[in-house]
């Protein structure tokens, strides 16, 4: 594993930023006081796109405060799959975390997708459906809708995997430079899309186990993100046969 004393970053910690004023000033002291006990170097970087409130200005405050270590980027328009596909393409690490602004999984557990504790890996992704995992304060309801989804999306799109939406993810930079510039869902489906993308292009997936612990306050809209999520499986699907993933296509 890389040192502190080396130039290269090691990990970047991506996350998006969408009316977070109230999360973000609780969440990076937390993120930054666990990258400065690790051994290697890193960096966080922001993508703070379409708020209402002053996120940015918050975001920029900590940039400020932590010069080359906290990078603010602005995105006008809305939504997540956009924010995390210029989060994943200015990110400089040899890893590139995906972490969701609530921390719902605790910053300390990025080491599981890491080396040495994780190898021979393209991507490794959050699983709050394994064996050794636990879901923390959950009701009951929202366990039910989003196994439900998670059927819909192992039949159209990616079999085998327990749980593709929660919000944390580990890409190695090349495998990130390359499906990421095939994104073409700027929502809450782009999970499914990359890691579709991903499987497309040979690239070896991973589901780790974690702790994660409910956010009352979630963005996630029950309903309409359900519809919505279940018209991009079928983009997704006619974006393949189309063969847009390939190169072959505009989206």
């Amino acid at each position: 594993m890389q040192t502190r004393s080396t130039d290269s970053i090691f990990l970047s910690v991506v996350i998006p930023a969408h009316n977070e004023s109230r999360r973000l000033p609780g969440t990076l002291p937390k993120v930054l006081e666990f990258l400065r006990s690790q051994p290697y170097r890193s960096e966080v970087v922001i993508v703070e796109n379409g708020s209402e409130d002053n996120t940015l200005e918050i975001a920029r405050e900590f940039e400020a405060a932590n010069p080359g270590v906290v990078r603010v980027f602005h995105e006008d328009e809305r939504g997540k799959g956009l924010a995390v596909r210029r989060g994943m393409l200015e990110a400089r690490g040899a890893y590139r975390f995906l972490s969701d602004a609530d921390l719902s999984m605790p910053i300390e557990q990025v080491a599981r997708f890491l080396p040495p504790r994780l190898e021979n890996f393209d991507i490794a992704i959050a699983s709050r459906e394994l064996p050794d995992s636990r879901r923390i304060g959950e009701p009951s309801y929202r366990h039910i809708i989003g196994r439900a989804f998670n059927l819909m999306v192992q039949a159209m799109a990616l079999p085998g995997f327990k749980d593709t939406q929660c919000g944390f993810k580990c890409f190695r930079a090349e495998v990130a430079e390359d499906v990421f510039r095939f994104q073409t869902l700027p929502g809450m489906s782009f999970d499914v899309e990359v890691l579709f993308i991903a499987r497309r292009r040979g690239y070896r997936i991973v589901e780790v186990p974690v702790d994660w612990y409910f956010d009352p306050d979630s963005r996630v809209r029950l309903v309409g993100d359900s519809l919505r999520m279940a018209w991009d499986l079928l983009t997704i699907r006619w974006n393949a046969l189309r063969g847009v993933y390939d190169g072959k296509a505009k989206a």
